[in-house]
């Protein structure tokens, strides 16, 4: 049935009105209690949410311009969504699907690492329950939305105030709520006034101590996660992060892992780095020890993810609290050796701290370097997933380093078989090797001159307009930090850059690096220039 409504919407127009009654009554109503298991309800959930979403059941705003096909399914649609069915799916929806199970309660106690990495995302709707309820509930607020406001908004208001601790199902029902709130953030933007609901109401219950409010403390840090990003004043933030300071000091791991994965504070826009500062020492020093404390290679990602974002929005002021994460990292890399998407998150969270470090970063070479080195070897086998951010790294590195060490010198002895690779990673390549050039040239290119000229006549042979350009921008960029030598190092370079110059390249933007190129050559090298006219006449069989 999915896949015949998925591929002919039309032809399945007569089997609307069934389809929804079967799938609402069975899902929805008393009916299939004790009758239905998980897989039927979920293929029925996904029945009902692709009726609902189908693009070819909508009519165009103007009706005359719709077919009659789309009109007579609309017709249907709406027939069947009355304000008591919808109120009723809605209700159940939230209040019997929504709450958590007997065994998510029991893993949250025994595997809370494992509890925090839900099975959200891609097309976990089609065979997963709770991915499936909340995903259909999304797409039915969206459609009905005027409808099911005043319904949902009654159950919020109906939850306000304490909740009785001995009462194990009310805190489950608020918590689906809260969860039903969350999802439809964006519809519920002029209906909720989420900053007086904070500080009323969520900061409060986030303060809550007692051992079975974990689920409320939980689900009011993932609410703030979706509303923050779409209504919450920036002068609430330094009430925000005194909670979420509070919040890490929590032993309960489930809740301080939930805030890493959904509420990220310092991750958006409205974010200001003067009202963060006087968190920045303990919330590092907090999330260090839970990246310490943590034991799965996701949840350290997690941990990885925020400690960058803070490094990355507070920049240099950072310095005074790294200490401790530098001296971590080389161990968390050595540990890491099987599990290359954890490596990703460190090279991510090495390239803001040298961002971060500046000049200073030289004291974490002993570390970096092999890291870069490793990353960047296409002889390796993991630089299939390290590579783009092992070049980020090399990158930063240069750019943030006050002179060219001989152990950065050799690094680059991986470049040309990154060259030969010819990727979308050469855009990077082309800025290390500018780097390296505006850093020390002569020590580099007494080095790597030769290897480098190859490469580069090897890449003029089999590549796009834009990355010509590109070579012979760094041809240049060698010719004025290096007028005497630069010639003669890319001596064999020159004859073709001369050739389209005299055949008239096609492409102003090659023909106008060429002459570039030449002229910098006549003006500062003129000895030279006189060489290369020379060769060029006697392979041309003319006179000078």
């Amino acid at each position: 049935l999915l896949d015949f409504l998925d591929q002919h919407p039309f032809s399945f127009t007569a089997l609307i009105q069934r389809s929804l009654e079967f799938s609402v009554s069975y899902v929805f109503t008393e009916a299939g209690e004790g009758v239905v298991f998980e897989q039927f309800i979920v293929q029925c959930m996904n029945l009902i949410k692709m009726i609902v979403k189908n693009y070819a059941y909508k009519p165009s705003k103007n009706i005359e311009g719709s077919s009659p096909e789309t009109l007579e399914a609309h017709k249907i649609k709406t027939g069947f969504f009355t304000y008591p069915t919808l109120m009723e799916m809605c209700r159940r929806l939230v209040t019997h699907y929504f709450l958590l199970t007997k065994e998510e309660l029991t893993m949250w106690e025994e595997d809370p690492e494992s509890f925090t990495v839900e099975e959200t995302g891609g097309d976990s709707w089609k065979y997963s329950l709770r991915p499936c309820t909340e995903v259909l509930f999304i797409d039915i607020f969206h459609e009905y939305n005027q409808t099911l406001t005043p319904v949902l908004l009654e159950m919020v208001h109906s939850l306000q105030g304490s909740t009785n601790m001995e009462n194990t199902n009310a805190i489950l029902i608020k918590d689906a709520v809260y969860n039903a709130i969350g999802l439809a953030a964006y519809e519920l933007f002029d209906s909720v006034d989420f900053d007086q609901w904070f500080k009323n109401q969520l900061l409060g219950e986030l303060q809550v101590s007692h051992d079975r409010y974990k689920p409320i403390r939980r689900r009011v840090i993932w609410l703030i996660g979706q509303w923050i990003s779409v209504k919450f004043k920036s002068d609430l933030r330094p009430v925000l992060y005194e909670a979420i300071r509070n919040l890490l000091q929590d032993r309960d791991l489930v809740s301080v892992l939930f805030f890493l994965n959904v509420c990220l504070p310092v991750d958006d826009f409205e974010f200001r780095t003067d009202q963060f500062l006087p968190y920045l020492e303990s919330m590092f020093t907090l999330l260090f020890q839970l990246l310490q404390e943590v034991t799965q290679c996701d949840t350290k990602m997690h941990v990885l993810h925020v400690l960058s974002c803070v490094i990355e929005r507070v920049n240099m002021q950072i310095r005074p609290y790294v200490g401790c994460l530098v001296q971590y990292l080389p161990l968390l890399w050595k540990q890491s050796e099987e599990h290359n998407m954890l490596r990703c998150a460190i090279l991510t969270t090495l390239i803001h701290l040298v961002q971060g470090l500046g000049a200073d970063s030289k004291n974490l070479y002993p570390f970096l370097l092999p890291v870069i080195q490793l990353s960047t070897d296409v002889s390796q086998p993991p630089h299939v997933y390290l590579l783009e951010d092992g070049l980020e790294l090399w990158l930063v590195t240069l750019e943030n380093s006050p002179c060219l060490t001989p152990e950065l010198l050799r690094v680059f002895q991986n470049m040309s078989a990154l060259l030969e690779l010819s990727s979308e990673n050469l855009k990077n390549c082309f800025k290390i090797i500018n780097a390296y050039i505006f850093l020390s040239s002569s020590e580099f290119l007494q080095m790597y001159a030769a290897d480098l000229c190859r490469s580069f006549c090897e890449l003029l042979k089999d590549i796009t307009t834009e990355g010509q350009v590109q070579v012979l921008k760094v041809v240049e960029n060698v010719l004025k930090v290096n007028p005497l030598l630069g010639p003669q190092m890319f001596q064999p370079l020159l004859p073709s850059v001369f050739r389209g110059i005299i055949d008239g390249e096609r492409y102003p933007v090659v023909m106008s690096t060429y002459l570039g190129i030449m002229g910098r050559v006549l003006l500062q090298n003129a000895r030279f220039f006189s060489l290369l006219l020379s060769q060029m006449a006697c392979e041309l069989g003319q006179e000078v």
